[in-house]
């Protein structure tokens, strides 16, 4: 898709007044691999005609965009400027396509998602699922990313819904102000130890009662928060292994390897053997929400999906 941008400025010529989409999206992808032969693999075209179509653009706007320096292509400072609006106009011609497409009653509409990997496989197969049964031609497309990557992609235009968590009292508070917030459930963390552990049989348990332990830590973010909460205990934890895949964490934990602390919502998302789970106090909580961009949310296809996804996230609908 195509579309002209007319400046009523009296000094601006003609070859400065048409910018083609295409052409921004090849723009951003030189601007983020650095090169044309890897913008074209990420892009599915060829190297030549990346270079054709990065010089119509600097063409239509009537300066250079890009220099070449060694083996890499550097933005000029007009480059810059461009690649700064690229991901805004884009997002909004993403918004346009799909409100066009949902006109017809959505047997057109496509939906970009991404989620982390819990979210993936508790929440979104019962919402994707719901939604296929009720508009069979609504697309949806799945991505996996923890944040703040995922709500970078957003903001980039590069996904339509993002499914994210964040961490209540964290230190760090997420900045979601310029984000359609749907809260969806509040995740609580559980402390994973072996099943013959000592405190395997407990109701609950502090944190600080798993000081002395080898700890199995999860994901980069979630590895921070539980520095972050056992420091706020008195003790720095001893983390043996990591790993993102959280499988492997209660692999390693029903192997006596270690313990763990998890939110719920990672436990559903497997099949614990050897391990049990063990209520922490005083409680840790996430926030699970999907978040999109205000336009967006406008789309019939996006706002279904939303729907879908809060649907998905009652105990009912997990179960």
């Amino acid at each position: 898709m195509s579309t002209q941008y007319r400046s009523s400025h009296p000094r601006l010529s003609y070859a400065q007044e048409v910018i083609e989409a295409r052409h921004l999206r090849v723009l951003r992808a030189v601007a983020t691999t650095g090169s044309f032969s890897a913008a074209g693999r990420q892009l599915g075209c060829t190297q030549p005609a990346v270079s054709q179509q990065m010089k119509a653009l600097e063409a239509s706007v009537g300066t250079p965009l890009l220099v070449r320096t060694g083996r890499e292509m550097r933005l000029t400072q007009a480059g810059e400027a461009l690649v700064r609006h690229a991901s805004g106009i884009l997002a909004g011609l993403t918004a346009a396509e799909e409100e066009v497409a949902a006109i017809a009653g959505l047997r057109a509409g496509r939906v970009r998602l991404v989620s982390f990997p819990s979210g993936s496989s508790t929440l979104v197969p019962t919402a994707l699922a719901a939604l296929r049964a009720a508009h069979p031609g609504t697309r949806v497309s799945l991505e996996e990313a923890e944040p703040p990557r995922s709500v970078e992609l957003l903001r980039e235009g590069d996904c339509d819904l993002a499914l994210a968590f964040r961490y209540e009292g964290a230190a760090v508070a997420e900045d979601w102000d310029d984000l359609v917030v749907r809260p969806l459930l509040t995740d609580r963390l559980v402390a994973l130890v072996p099943e013959r552990h000592r405190l395997a049989r407990a109701e609950a348990v502090a944190i600080g009662e798993l000081a002395q332990e080898p700890w199995i830590a999860g994901c980069p973010r979630c590895r921070g928060q539980l520095i972050e909460v056992c420091e706020g205990a008195g003790f720095t934890p001893r983390i043996d292994f990591a790993t993102d895949d959280y499988p492997a964490v209660v692999g390693l934990v029903g192997a006596g390897l270690g313990v763990a602390v998890l939110p719920q919502l990672a436990v559903e998302s497997v099949r614990p053997r050897g391990v049990r789970t063990v209520r922490l106090e005083p409680a840790v909580r996430r926030e699970i929400v999907a978040l999109t961009l205000p336009d967006l949310a406008q789309v019939p296809a996006v706002s279904a999906t939303l729907e879908q996804l809060a649907r998905a996230a009652r105990p009912a609908g997990r179960g």
